[in-house]
């Protein structure tokens, strides 16, 4: 009995908190607390017809999901997507946000918000945070690269029904640790058993609450083998696997690239037929002489898939054209050239969603077609910004981005960039000569 009414003053004097907190390292660049405002961009920043998100981003405090709460009931559209950008925290609080935003039908992405009036500071300093909280719309642009939603923050993230991850995004995850306020002095033995019970609490919670979302056990067996001292950023095969999102075809935005002559590109990961694998694809279109351009297409090589036999391009059901080899491989990668006269190009910028039809065979010699089809949206825009510079051959500025530079503690810094290195056309390939295409024989 003596030994029962210790335990139960011991508890009284023991508070535990637990959390999948961030390394020092990673709460760099992150506001010190969990904030949600509106932020409005330009046409088609949040995807085709959308240029309003509201933007959730820093560190999950202990106030967080009232913070959150009083914010949506303000808000009427629910259709308008969130964007998390946070390193993690309160666990608890997570789970709070993440059936909140079930009962709201969310639609959650990563990324990361930039505000035009903190151009010139970190984003988060208190002047910015200031703008941010001030409970108005923020004039804002959308970075995807290095974004991330780690720790806590995935938790809240699966509470989403409609969940998307870019291409150069990153979802982290790693067990929790529970923080204890210990007062008084309590036997060492106490304070343990405490801890112990509160893990195997803590296990039973994430397990339930991850299985309420609709969510993969896989993920929470992953996630107990991942320390607490690291993280794992989840792939794309994880992702989709897991049901956190379950999109086939994963596209990225139309982007200025630093070349001698003006150019722009995209890029996509597309899902292996009979496989949660995904192989990465990529669209460039350069400055030709004269009002045309030549289109670049590439698709990664693995011993799965070999390269293409034949590439086309399709803008209609008579307009097919047909892509060039361009000698050989590069890297993983195969390459494709079509020198479009004007009249093509036109078409193609006017073409709300393009057509490449691949015939591939696959590493036990059966042929298969794969047909691809990719979002104009923002070419034609993203392709004014070089035109001008393509017919004067003069080199297209790329703006710096305004984000921080990537941190070794973050698992954004391990995660492969979509953005191509000056003088190349996708990361750590060197560009290849292009070949005259012919249009289709059909």
């Amino acid at each position: 009995m003596i030994s029962r009414l210790l335990l139960v003053v011991a508890l009284l004097l023991i508070h535990g908190e637990l959390r999948a907190e961030p390394s020092e390292a990673e709460k760099h660049g992150f506001a010190p607390k969990f904030i949600i405002y509106n932020a409005k961009g330009p046409a088609d920043s949040c995807g085709p017809g959308c240029d309003r998100w509201i933007a959730a981003e820093g560190e999950v405090d202990t106030e967080a999901a009232a913070r959150v709460r009083r914010f949506l009931s303000a808000v009427k559209d629910t259709k308008r997507p969130i964007y998390f950008h946070s390193p993690g925290g309160v666990v608890e609080q997570s789970y709070v946000i993440g059936r909140l935003l079930r009962s709201r039908k969310a639609i959650a992405r990563i990324g990361r918000t930039v505000a035009a009036a903190c151009a010139g500071g970190t984003q988060v300093d208190a002047a910015c945070l200031k703008i941010k909280t001030g409970g108005g719309e923020v004039e804002a642009q959308l970075e995807t690269r290095n974004a991330m939603c780690n720790s806590a923050c995935s938790y809240l993230f699966l509470g989403a029904t409609t969940r998307e991850v870019a291409t150069d995004a990153v979802v982290g995850v790693h067990n929790s640790r529970l923080t204890l306020v210990v007062h008084g002095h309590p036997p060492p033995r106490l304070e343990e058993q405490f801890r112990e019970r509160g893990m195997e609490k803590a296990n039973r919670e994430r397990a339930a609450f991850v299985a309420s979302m609709g969510i993969s056990r896989e993920l929470d067996d992953l996630i107990k083998t991942v320390k607490f001292e690291s993280i794992h950023a989840l792939t794309r095969a994880e992702l989709y696997r897991f049901g956190i999102d379950t999109r086939s075809t994963i596209e990225g935005p139309w982007t200025l690239e630093s070349l001698p002559r003006g150019s722009i590109f995209k890029t996509a990961l597309v899902k292996k037929p009979d496989s949660s694998d995904f192989r990465r694809v990529g669209w460039r279109l350069a400055c030709r002489n004269g009002d045309g351009a030549r289109l670049t297409f590439l698709h990664e090589i693995s011993k799965d898939v070999k390269p293409a036999n034949s590439v086309e391009l399709l803008l209609g059901p008579e307009k097919r054209f047909s892509f060039l080899r361009a000698g050989g491989t590069a890297g993983n990668y195969a390459f494709w050239n079509l020198i479009m006269e004007s009249d093509t190009l036109i078409t193609l910028l006017s073409t709300p969603r393009v057509q490449i039809e691949e015939n591939i065979q696959l590493a036990n010699g059966n042929p298969t077609q794969s047909k691809l089809e990719f979002d104009a949206a923002g070419l034609e825009d993203t392709w004014k910004k070089v035109a001008a510079s393509c017919r004067a051959g003069e080199p297209t500025i790329v703006p710096r981005s305004s984000g921080p530079p990537a941190f070794i503690a973050s698992p954004a810094a391990r995660v492969t960039a979509t953005r191509p290195e000056p003088g190349s056309m996708w990361p750590g390939v060197k560009p290849v000569s292009p070949a005259v295409a012919t249009p289709a024989a059909h």
